[in-house]
């Protein structure tokens, strides 16, 4: 019996993320992000504004997903080791999904006190919200910016770049809600401002929940068919069949693949074993782009000997 690795963990994917250049767009947008929070937060109280408190409390939630998604970058650099044979590469997706959570929390509380809003609308002070919008429409542009131009295949930075971008359109619904309480005295604009605000972040945080847990539950990537792989591999003339086929992401950017491979006698007994590796790997490699693959090479009479096997 044999096997192979493509690459060991240590080899760099050739899509590999940039750590450095995602960390200096993070620590940019939490410092733009946590100046602003506090100014909002005093003008929301000052102007009575749930939507202008709402947002203050999301962009706390937008540093701690920053805060986190550089503490994330941080571990994903860690070396492997005897115990962590992965590094902790998977910090990241532990990252996101908190994100997620966040989201999903702070969505539910803005629920609950826009509904009280609306059925009992409080005094908000439209001019306040909508100068306090505006500086927060440039300020979340600039952070939006600032993070697009990191590599959003990460998991890690695109929770991040979630939480931004939904607080910039918050903004922009909050500009209408204070239009429409100065131009008209419309107070239940503000809450209604608010439930968009939740909508968006309930989108958001299922987005980063549904992404996150494929990957902590090992699903197979959503842009790989695995009967596709299955047949390139039966196109090889030494292969007989295919079992104990598995995919997976480790990370962003990272799928993996494992396979347990039957061949004609004659392949091992010839010594091809090694060239027949070589085309299932750059088969992988260039139809599929897995770089990272393992192969169980098995003779024919090794068939049904294996414990737990399946297709």
């Amino acid at each position: 019996m044999l096997t192979a690795a493509m690459s060991t963990h240590e080899h760099a994917h050739r899509h590999a993320i940039d750590p450095s250049t995602d960390r200096r767009a993070l620590r940019i947008a939490l410092v733009l992000i946590v100046a602003f929070m506090v100014g909002e937060a005093v003008a929301g109280l000052l102007a009575s504004s749930l939507a202008l408190l709402a947002d203050s409390g999301h962009m706390l939630t937008d540093a701690g997903a920053l805060a986190a998604a550089l503490w994330a970058s941080h571990l994903a650099e860690r070396p492997a080791t005897s115990r962590w044979t992965f590094g902790m590469k998977r910090a990241e997706i532990l990252a996101a999904g908190i994100n997620g959570v966040t989201l999903a929390a702070v969505a539910a509380v803005l629920l609950v006190e826009a509904i009280r809003r609306l059925i009992t609308p409080e005094p908000s002070r439209g001019g306040v919200m909508i100068a306090v919008a505006a500086v927060g429409i440039a300020v979340n542009l600039a952070a939006t910016l600032v993070l697009s131009r990191a590599n959003r295949r990460s998991m890690n930075v695109q929770g991040a770049f979630l939480h931004v971008l939904t607080d910039l359109f918050a903004f922009v619904a909050t500009i209408v809600a204070g239009i429409l309480i100065v131009a008209g005295g419309f107070l239940r604009a503000d809450p209604i401002a608010t439930l968009f605000t939740m909508a968006l972040m309930a989108g958001a945080s299922w987005r980063l929940l549904r992404a996150s847990g494929r990957v902590l539950m090992e699903a197979t990537p959503d842009e790989m068919d695995l009967a596709e792989v299955r047949r390139h591999i039966l196109e090889l003339p030494e292969v007989v069949a295919v079992h104990d086929l598995h995919a997976w992401t480790l990370t962003s950017d990272l799928p993996v693949l494992s396979a347990h491979v039957v061949v004609a006698d004659s392949c091992l007994s010839s010594g091809e074993a090694p060239r027949l590796l070589e085309h299932l790997q750059e088969c992988l490699a260039g139809h599929f782009d897995v770089e990272h693959s393992t192969f169980q090479i098995e003779p024919q009479v090794h068939a049904g000997r294996e414990p737990g096997r399946h297709d």
